[in-house]
């Protein structure tokens, strides 16, 4: 071949790869979406959702979600950890990918890249080890949040292996989570998805005579304090959010377990 058309034929060459390798990337950060519309939720978890607009709740296979477009991430995720569910192989990790579900449009993945913070899981994947389509689910970006990597992987992952073992002692809880999403630290990415300056966990299991509950409300920093510093009472956490956690539950019981931390009921 002549060089007359060489150098163009090795420059369409160039232009297709570059072409090839973006799609490539592309594909591989995508993972199969279950319908929000044709799924079964966990049993009995409506009962325990907190109050939401109509409009903001996606229910998924194994969790449900209320999601804060301004702030384009979820207010909460609730959802069932049950003993059984503790018990799994460990699965291939996919890359993550925008929730469908979400109709005004959940944030895209790539707000996160080079902002410093991790995309930080508020159903955790460890949590959903019991099959496959439970762990892709957690890796939509309606369920995850800006976290310091020390946060992540600091407190926030001792505070997540603390529900575990409780999930292990008494068999079920249903679990509330997400960031606090007033006069966040900062904002990142085009879409300016908000970075709570705080994240908020709260666990309900049944007792013998009636509910209980424990709150934690931690500041989005790294921290060796032990995890019941951070305990609160449940309407001290819904003053801070803005969220009535328990709707459904008779009001003698909702308020009767709103003003009190119960860390009795709870074993560290």
């Amino acid at each position: 071949m002549s060089r007359k058309y060489t150098y163009p034929f090795l420059m369409m060459f160039a232009i297709a790869a570059i072409y090839v390798g973006e799609k490539y990337i592309e594909k591989q950060d995508k993972i199969e979406v279950v319908d929000a519309s044709r799924v079964v939720k966990e049993t009995n978890l409506n009962y325990f959702l907190p109050e939401a607009v109509a409009k903001t709740i996606v229910h998924h296979t194994y969790y449900s979600l209320s999601y804060n477009e301004e702030a384009e991430q979820a207010a909460w995720v609730a959802y069932t950890l049950t003993k059984d569910q503790l018990h799994g192989e460990d699965q291939s990790r996919p890359y993550f990918d925008v929730d469908p579900a979400v109709s005004t449009g959940a944030a895209n993945w790539r707000n996160y890249k080079n902002s410093g913070y991790d995309r930080g899981h508020l159903c955790p994947a460890g949590d959903r080890k019991f099959s496959t389509q439970a762990y892709n689910e957690t890796f939509l970006t309606s369920n995850i949040s800006p976290q310091l990597h020390d946060f992540n992987s600091g407190i926030w992952n001792r505070l997540e292996n603390q529900v575990r073992d409780w999930a292990s002692k008494f068999d079920s809880l249903t679990v509330v989570t997400a960031g606090v999403l007033d006069n966040p630290l900062e904002t990142i990415g085009s879409e300016h998805v908000y970075v709570p300056k705080a994240f908020y966990k709260v666990i309900l299991r049944k007792t013998d005579s009636g509910y209980t509950c424990i709150a934690f409300l931690i500041p989005h920093s790294e921290s060796t304090k032990n995890l019941n510093e951070f305990v609160i009472t449940l309407d001290a956490l819904e003053a801070s959010t803005g969220i009535d956690f328990f709707p459904k539950l008779d009001d003698s019981i909702e308020k009767a377990m709103e003003q009190k931390t119960n860390l009795s009921d709870w074993q560290f």
